[in-house]
């Protein structure tokens, strides 16, 4: 397996994202927003936020949505490039917001990030800005993907004992129910980012044990790539199966150290959505 680094020199890039034909991803640390074009190699700031951004998505007319992490805010980037608050989430999100999963509705959900001595919970925002509290007690709402169904999300709980993926079933006005486990993980591993393929697999990047894994749609381990420091995950290319990997290598070493990366390697099930060439 290739791994190729397509960007170096980063704070801490976290949010990773594909559309449109390019990479989306914020460098937290540094209060960027950032998109790479793979064809050429060209990256542009898209954004600044104050509040450091993390967890990315777009609304079905292709604007932008970022969190903004420290201060619990939504922010949403028009087509003018102008930011503007789309919710303001203090009350529900009690931790630094995280991940970021917006839906063809058009309705975003939104992770925090707990940690060992608090839970956060889990707030969907209407395409108008009214914020729900759809899960509590979660212990860091990390990764947020959706299943092919449109009606099964799946979170990242890294600081569960044991860490684990959560299950639920989207109800038709967007509310979450029917909590359930669908993987645990060894107590060593810390699932973060998730990204989600054409065959429902779930791809986790372990920050504590440097690699990514795969799991089918039955909860189970399908296949690992040992990868340094994931922390965020996104399918794109050509073919949908680009992995694009924001990396943080080792916990020792610190966002001033610009050591953050974003790392791609080729796998075998595209993106759900893209036909796989050849």
């Amino acid at each position: 397996m290739t791994v190729d680094t397509v960007v170096d020199g980063l704070a801490y890039p976290v949010g990773a994202c594909w559309h449109d034909g390019r990479f989306w991803f914020s460098d937290h640390a540094a209060g960027t927003v950032l998109a790479l074009d793979p064809a050429d190699g060209t990256l542009n700031t898209v954004a600044d936020v104050v509040g450091l951004p993390a967890g990315l998505g777009f609304l079905p007319d292709g604007r932008l949505l970022i969190a903004s992490s420290h201060d619990h805010l939504l922010i949403r980037r028009e087509h003018d490039g102008s930011l503007v608050v789309h919710a303001d989430l203090d009350g529900v999100a009690t931790r630094p917001l995280a991940d970021v999963h917006v839906d063809a509705s058009g309705r975003a959900y939104v992770g925090s990030r707990g940690d060992d001595a608090s839970t956060a919970d889990l707030a969907m925002v209407e395409p108008d800005g009214t914020v729900h509290d759809v899960a509590g007690s979660l212990t860091c709402a990390g990764g947020i993907v959706v299943g092919a169904d449109g009606v099964t999300l799946t979170v990242a709980e890294s600081r569960s004992a044991p860490p684990r993926l959560t299950a639920f079933t989207i109800a038709p006005d967007g509310s979450l129910e029917q909590q359930r486990v669908f993987a645990e993980f060894d107590e060593s591993a810390r699932p973060e980012g998730l990204a989600i393929d054409a065959e429902d697999g779930i791809l986790v990047a372990s920050v504590t044990t440097d690699e990514v894994l795969r799991f089918d749609s039955s909860g189970a381990v399908a296949d690992r790539w040992p990868v340094p420091g994931p922390h965020s995950l996104a399918l794109g290319g050509d073919d949908g199966r680009d992995l694009f990997v924001c990396t943080l290598r080792t916990p020792e070493e610190a966002a001033e150290d610009l050591v953050g990366a974003v790392l791609r390697l080729r796998v075998g099930v595209p993106a759900r959505g893209i036909r796989a060439l050849g």
